[in-house]
């Protein structure tokens, strides 16, 4: 079977805007972490110790957004990545427990979204962040 991958000189942009277009989520997500309104709205969902949890996840998503983004150690950031996906979308993102139509579609494609950025980040995990990081340099 061949290959129909592209070379190094076009796939290398490709996957480093793959990257980007990846973390930019997690890095804005993780800074409003740290808003009160965004505290707020995880406590009336439920969220134990609110106060505390949500600045930490805020943390977690940031520190595995930006460990992305830059190519560094980015095996470790997408397993940052992978943890707060692993709590935070069923936590919040509850589909099977709304009643009204609309809020169920909302929470479904919020749920889903959540899911298909955990895949990539198992993707990432496994396969790291490609030829223009600073983990290709360091080797």
């Amino acid at each position: 079977m061949k290959s129909h991958s592209l070379p190094q000189e076009l796939s290398a942009p490709l996957v480093l805007l793959g990257r980007l277009f990846f973390a930019l989520i997690f890095v804005i997500a993780g800074l409003n972490h740290f808003s009160g309104q965004t505290i707020a709205y995880a406590a009336s969902k439920g969220v134990p110790l609110a106060s505390i949890a949500v600045p930490f996840s805020g943390v977690i998503a940031l520190a595995g957004g930006l460990s992305i983004l830059l190519g560094y150690r980015a095996k470790i950031g997408a397993w940052l990545l992978v943890l707060f996906l692993a709590c935070v979308t069923p936590m919040l993102h509850k589909f099977w427990a709304v009643t009204d139509p609309m809020m169920y579609q909302i929470q479904f494609a919020m749920f889903m979204k959540n899911l298909s950025m955990l895949g990539g980040a198992l993707l990432i995990s496994q396969f790291g962040a490609g030829p223009w990081s600073l983990d290709a340099r360091r080797k």
